[in-house]
């Protein structure tokens, strides 16, 4: 329906625990959610908080990302419970919209069972560091809260552009 601008940090919304999504609000939240994540390049999730919005809403599509194996395409999240975590888990690099200059390295499970509000979903790899990325914007925690080492960990944005 509409792109949306994108909080950056330190606006005190990202660091918010969100409120549960009212059925009535849904619809129109995630149209604007996937509009305004496709109109990135490489953006693989979009959290409602990052678009200002204090709802228990994201969305998750790595069906196009080369790290991607199996997705499940457009993965909607309302009210999402995490149900279940591998004991594995897996150090990458992580990015995000509302921290535009900096990547960091984080340590996530392989695996999640998530109920996604109209059902349950089990991510692996990519799929699920995305699907827990973005949980986690609702929770008010963003990726440099599970950073273990600031001067080890943490990194400029790359920028390629000539």
């Amino acid at each position: 329906m509409a792109v949306r601008t994108v909080l950056t940090y330190p606006d005190p919304i990202l660091k918010q625990v969100c409120a549960p999504a009212r059925q009535g609000e849904v619809d129109e939240l995630v149209a604007d959610l996937v509009d305004t994540m496709r109109s990135f390049d490489h953006c693989v999730g979009l959290a409602a908080p990052q678009i200002g919005i204090a709802s228990r809403v994201a969305v998750i599509d790595v069906s196009d990302h080369p790290h991607a194996k199996d997705p499940h395409g457009l993965i909607v999240l309302v009210n999402p419970k995490i149900t279940a975590v591998s004991e594995g888990s897996k150090v990458s690099r992580e990015g995000c919209l509302s921290l535009p200059d900096l990547t960091a390295n984080v340590r996530r499970p392989r695996k999640a069972t998530i109920d996604t509000g109209t059902g349950e979903i089990e991510v692996r790899s990519f799929e699920a560091r995305c699907v827990l990325h973005e949980i986690d914007h609702l929770d008010g925690i963003l990726f440099l809260d599970r950073v273990a080492s600031i001067t080890d960990d943490l990194f400029r944005r790359q920028n390629y552009r000539d």
